[in-house]
């Protein structure tokens, strides 16, 4: 529950306050705020997928995001339009609550999608429409173009770029687990690393065979894989507890200004004496002259292309199809409940329902509890905006600047996103034509209302839970480390570092899951706790596999079939116990201090997964 302290993203906050103020702004000199209101909140929804990346990629999320908001708003402003009864708003928010499960399922932006086609069509099914009334749809796409322009980069420079900036990150992050080596801290090091590896990976277009590709990029596709090498042998040194030269540590970093366009550092001198210090340094040097623009050996191929029908095998999944059937559950639930209460404003609870059960923002119990607070604090600043003044204008003013901390407040706490976006929304209704002090304690009783409906239909009588978020995570985990012991085990270099990669986003989302458990209440939290040494023990092994590659290629170690089939048989039961949910018992002891250079790094790592299995 404790926020975290993001930088505050600047570009990303004028944006937002532009993008807010601007429609609105039109809407008073025209006379027509009716349409101005539609059109801030086309530039909300593309705020809220906004992300400092280029256009390549801000343009479609910022697009898939819209097409999904004006969809909604077209049909709930048609349903309010002909006079469709409550019967049928819930029958046609149930459907659409599926679909947008449905999608939500798919990974982020599928999430962001899904959410903002249920909100929207909740919001045109209830607030007031301007004349003609589909000019509310047509008046979103206008304020989120507003948006993506503001965001267009005028000006280039490479330094700035935020290319430039993930993979100058990525190195700064190599170099801060370099200087952990050997202490406690390697492990939540790596984590960081992991992390900036992804977004930089995130932020480059996949390698297609045949297309051409510019000079800059190349270099930064190179750059990155060179990264890639350098943190797969380091993963090794991380294993093993063998710390690197204070010079060696603060290379990376020397390689991260000289991205930003600084000089070129010169080379430490060291005398690597180990397999893993070795091939450390083969892949540090390559590394070194990758980004000063020098061809070096990689040792890597290209990624694999997409796979078209990826996003077609989610959306049909198994996960994807229960995730639609939970939220069209809770939206039943909650158009009924709005029609038995008659309650004023009832887009406010299926509206709610979809933000709650969002699926890539935390923990349900954390969200259903955070969104009555959030909204509490919210309620109250608004009151105590609104005593002080209703002049449109001002109002105007207001909003915008609460928009503005929408990018900070979205990193920082989904309590504090909740209590910005209320003030939002009920200034909205104000501008539109309601009366948004008439809200306020009617928008506190529909929030608890959607929140417990979230908790006993979505959470509490559902039965994907915690662990059974936890557990396809593990198993694709495993089957990833899987793999690229099996890569290591046929001497296949070409393949191991995209493997590696693969495994490190795997492991990635299995401890995110895990951590997410952890918050739940019992026995979700226990349940949880208990597949916390089995994502330990995973990352562990990775290192461990970097290890046994070096010692083979640098050490002249020989393989070792025996040891490899007892790992991979370890990962085969650890696979089928997450698949029989039936967390391991075993507790196997984390390292604190160098392995014993006589074995293996494997052969240590089959003795670990011993200790957990049994």
């Amino acid at each position: 529950m404790r926020p975290a302290r993001p930088p505050v993203p600047w570009r990303q906050t004028v944006r937002a306050a532009v993008g807010m103020a601007v429609p609105l702004a039109a809407g008073l000199l025209t006379g027509r705020l009716d349409l101005g209101v539609f059109a801030a909140l086309g530039a909300m929804h593309a705020t809220m997928n906004d992300r400092v990346e280029p256009l390549r990629l801000r343009a479609p999320r910022i697009a898939l995001a819209l097409t999904a908001s004006t969809t909604g708003m077209l049909i709930g402003a048609a349903l309010q339009h002909h006079g469709a009864g409550g019967p049928a708003v819930g029958v046609a928010l149930t459907l659409i609550g599926f679909v947008g499960g449905a999608l939500s399922a798919t990974g982020p932006r599928g999430s962001a999608a899904g959410m903002l086609l249920l909100v929207s069509a909740s919001l045109g099914g209830g607030m007031a429409l301007p004349h003609p009334w589909w000019a509310a749809p047509a008046m979103m796409p206008c304020g989120a173009a507003l948006v993506l322009l503001l965001g267009l980069r005028y000006r280039t420079d490479v330094r700035t770029d935020p290319r430039t900036v993930a993979l100058a990150e990525a190195y700064r992050a190599l170099g801060g687990m370099l200087a952990a080596l050997g202490t406690p801290d390697g492990a939540a090091a790596r984590q960081v690393l992991t992390a900036r590896l992804n977004q930089m990976q995130d932020l480059l277009p996949p390698a297609r065979p045949g297309r051409r590709e510019s000079e800059r990029l190349r270099w930064l596709r190179r750059s990155y894989e060179a990264a890639l090498g350098a943190t797969e042998a380091a993963a090794g040194l991380l294993w093993a507890w063998r710390p690197v030269p204070p010079g060696i540590a603060g290379f990376p970093a020397e390689l991260a200004r000289q991205i930003t366009g600084g000089p070129e550092p010169a080379y430490p001198d060291w005398q690597p004496d180990t397999p893993s210090r070795t091939a450390f340094d083969t892949a540090l040097r390559a590394a070194a002259d990758t980004v000063a623009g020098r061809w070096a050996p990689l040792d890597t191929a290209a990624p694999p292309p997409p796979d078209p029908w990826r996003l077609r095998a989610r959306l049909l999944s198994r996960g994807s199809v229960r995730y639609g059937l939970r939220v069209a559950l809770c939206v039943a639930v909650a158009e009924a409940a709005v029609n038995a209460l008659t309650l004023s404003r009832s887009y406010w609870v299926p509206l709610t329902v979809a933000f709650v059960l969002k699926p890539d923002l935390g923990s349900v119990f954390q969200r259903a509890v955070s969104r009555v607070l959030g909204t509490v604090l919210g309620i109250a600043v608004t009151a105590a905006l609104l005593a002080v003044t209703t002049e449109s204008w001002a109002l105007s003013v207001a909003v915008s600047l609460c928009v503005a901390l929408l990018p900070y407040s979205t990193a920082a706490h989904y309590g504090l996103n909740t209590a910005v976006m209320t003030p939002v929304a009920l200034i909205l209704v104000q501008l539109g034509g309601g009366s948004g002090a008439a809200e306020f304690w009617p928008r506190v009783l529909d929030t608890t209302l959607a929140s417990a409906i979230v908790l006993v239909f979505g959470y509490l009588l559902w039965p994907e839970r915690a662990p059974h978020r936890i557990e396809p995570g593990i198993v694709t985990a495993a089957t990833t480390v899987r793999a690229y012991l099996a890569s290591v085990a046929r001497v296949e270099p070409v393949a191991e570092v995209w493997l590696r990669r693969t495994a490190y986003r795997a492991l990635a989302d299995a401890r995110k899951q895990v951590q997410l458990g952890l918050t739940e209440p019992p026995p979700a939290g226990r349940l949880a706790e208990q597949w916390l040494p089995a994502t330990a023990a995973l990352e562990r092994l990775s290192g461990a596999v970097a290890a046994y590659a070096a010692q083979l290629r640098y050490g002249g170690r020989e393989p070792e079939p025996e040891v490899i089939e007892r790992v991979l048989h370890s990962l085969d039961r650890l696979t089928d116990a997450a698949r029989a949910h039936h967390p391991p018992a075993g507790r196997a002891a984390r390292p604190t201090g160098p392995h014993d250079p006589t074995r293996s790094a494997l052969a240590r790592a089959a003795d670990e997964l011993d200790v957990l299995l049994d």
